[in-house]
């Protein structure tokens, strides 16, 4: 038990509990929890996007890549993490993913910069044999949505400022505050964002989908 940690979660949830942020025209809550610290960092703006995503598709074929949203949440969806070990998780590496029947939807949440980055041997264009894959799992009309960091992988970021990426669209936040307040931001505003500086770990995160072919 850490009780400092746990004082000061409970501080966040009773005093901190209305601050909110805009994203693409929708007010959040923040998220606060003590799993991972999340109102240190990009977890209290990445899970109340994504986890509204997956609840506006309940009922649906989901995929999430990382297994992130179980440490927060009761979920029932499918989760593909090669490292982490749990019930229901399949550990296999995204890039040979194989499913047996295509998903409506898949959320990543700050996974997809460590694919192939923090693995050794280090291999920085695997991110672009994962998203491929993705991309062929996804049902006809179905979508991916993925958060990442600006500045962690820099091949990423290379991917990315080149137009490399398959990416339907790219939204982005930017950390305003050491009390880790977030804002909308457009890409000139984050371009050159440093991992770690002047706050802990992100400054800046991408919001990117992918829409799958429509159906004939």
């Amino acid at each position: 038990m850490n009780i400092k940690r746990d004082i000061t979660c409970f501080f966040y949830r009773t005093f901190r509990w209305s601050r909110t942020f805009t994203f693409q025209g929708r007010s959040y809550h923040y998220f606060y929890h003590r799993h991972n610290t999340t109102w240190r960092n990009a977890r209290a703006v990445e899970l109340p996007i994504i986890w509204e995503i997956v609840r506006n598709h309940h009922g649906k074929r989901i995929l999430e890549v990382g297994n992130v949203l179980s440490h927060y949440f009761p979920v029932y969806h499918d989760v593909l993490d090669k490292y982490e070990k749990g019930e229901g998780i399949i550990n296999e590496d995204v890039v040979d993913f194989k499913p047996s029947t295509k998903y409506d939807l898949m959320v990543s949440i700050s996974t997809l910069e460590h694919v192939g980055w923090d693995e050794r041997p280090r291999d920085p264009l695997k991110v672009l044999r994962a998203i491929e894959n993705l991309v062929n799992c996804l049902a006809p009309g179905g979508k991916l949505v993925a958060t990442f960091p600006l500045a962690y992988n820099t091949e990423l970021d290379k991917l990315l400022k080149d137009g490399n990426l398959q990416f339907t669209t790219q939204h982005y936040l930017r950390r305003v505050s050491r009390d880790n307040r977030w804002e909308e931001a457009e890409w000139e505003h984050v371009r050159d964002a440093q991992y770690g500086y002047p706050y802990p770990r992100a400054n800046a995160l991408v919001v990117a989908t992918i829409e799958g072919q429509s159906a004939e």
